[in-house]
């Protein structure tokens, strides 16, 4: 990977976001060791100890894939992540919880944030924004649900030898979707769903303003997600659409 590191930047995103994509090489990958200014889901601020964890943007041309079909590649990067934590934590299972965030158990140890620009039809330049806590171990009270890799395993890990084995793990991903474009595409939606938060499992949600049982049974191709209330109705929701009650 070509690596840019710096020792503060208010947001790898909005670094990425002023870079001349014709001159930044795909898989370019933007690292802070603080961000003073990190953004998450809904315009929410990600909070991350300065030098206890990484956050870090990855430069994407993902030219192969059609406007409607860009969840996929949360899917991939998703995937990739998953990939890329699960050997710090061997006894424990890492979860996707819809649409953008890594779990453990009930706790969120990674944070997505993609943003995508468009050319005709297809994706053009895709800047994906990571954060994914490391070996911090306190937290302030107002961040919901956190967790690290050190909390869970009991040892402090390098952050340069993660970052590496993250990001390559979201490039074979990114490869597999990119170079499987018109035939794995199936596969990878079954390995998505088969780590899944809370699938097929009756859980509570508030689902416009509303509070619901229901059963998550899928996404579409959209990136909605797909649930069975418990009265038997079919619901399909984005994102501001639903949120999730105890997590």
């Amino acid at each position: 990977m070509d690596l840019c590191m710096f020792d503060s930047l208010e947001s790898t995103n909005k670094y990425c976001e002023l870079l001349d994509m014709n001159e930044v090489k795909e898989f370019t990958v933007i690292c802070a060791r603080e961000q003073t200014a990190g953004i998450g889901q809904r315009g929410n601020c990600w909070h991350a100890e300065a030098g206890s964890n990484l956050t870090f943007s990855m430069v994407l041309k993902p030219e192969f894939l059609p406007v409607e079909n860009q969840y996929m590649l949360t899917k991939a990067v998703s995937l990739g992540l998953v990939d890329g934590i699960g050997p710090y934590l061997p006894n424990t299972t890492v979860r996707i919880k819809w649409p953008n965030d890594i779990y453990v158990g009930n706790k969120k140890i990674c944070g997505i944030l993609i943003s995508n620009k468009v050319k005709g039809t297809n994706l053009s330049v895709s800047i994906v924004g990571i954060g994914l806590n490391v070996n911090q171990t306190v937290f302030p009270d107002w961040v919901p649900n956190p967790v690290s890799i050190k909390q869970v395993s009991g040892r402090d890990e390098s952050l340069e030898v993660v970052l590496k084995r993250v990001v390559d793990a979201v490039e074979l991903r990114y490869i597999q979707l990119r170079d499987g474009w018109f035939s794995g595409v199936e596969e990878m939606d079954k390995e998505y769903l088969s780590r899944l938060l809370f699938l097929g499992r009756e859980m509570p949600y508030k689902y416009h303003e509303k509070e619901i049982k229901a059963t998550i049974v899928g996404v579409n191709r959209f990136g909605h997600l797909e649930l069975v209330t418990d009265s038997g109705d079919t619901i399909t929701c984005q994102l501001k659409e639903l949120k999730f009650l105890g997590v």
